[in-house]
């Protein structure tokens, strides 16, 4: 079994920017990773061979950035049946727009659960991704019982700032 259980992929490295949201979360939860880059279009036969090599290595789950027209999500989700996170990124006159509406609208039968568009999402990603590999890691249900806990603190704290 490979030492990483998310395999971050993303289209173009101009999206590594936005997609380091994810590596960060992932490494907070002592998460193994790997990150690279592929492109559905461009590198259809390096994306195939990432998913054998997945598929080989015991990954649990798939995060992948895109923007344009944003297939590689799909198309990793059309070949292996590891789940799969889309993070549509922002990168063209559209705003992220055409990413969002490329990644989420699949067909039945392959699903690609669609974040937010650009950073927010790409930390979504990670979380779900923890959240994912924790039904079968209770080390991991701890860590994300604590992370929980460190959003209400922070809310508890902006508001006693706020409330003075």
């Amino acid at each position: 079994m490979n030492k990483w259980q998310v395999v971050i992929l993303m289209g173009s490295d101009s999206d590594a920017s936005v997609m380091q949201a994810t590596a960060d979360v992932l490494t907070k939860f002592g998460v193994g990773y790997t990150m690279t880059v592929a492109s559905a279009h461009r590198s259809p036969d390096r994306v195939k061979r990432l998913i054998d090599e997945a598929h080989a290595g015991g990954v649990g789950v798939f995060i992948v950035g895109a923007g344009a027209a944003a297939h590689l999500a799909g198309v990793i989700a059309a070949h292996s049946s590891i789940p799969v996170v889309g993070v549509p990124i922002d990168s063209t006159a559209l705003k992220g727009m055409d990413a969002l509406l490329a990644t989420v609208q699949m067909p039945p039968g392959v699903p690609v659960a669609t974040m937010a568009i650009g950073k927010a999402g790409a930390t979504n990603a990670a979380v779900l991704a923890v959240q994912i590999l924790a039904t079968g890691d209770a080390a991991l249900v701890d860590k994300l019982t604590e992370y929980k806990a460190s959003l209400v603190a922070k809310v508890e704290k902006a508001a006693a700032k706020v409330e003075g």
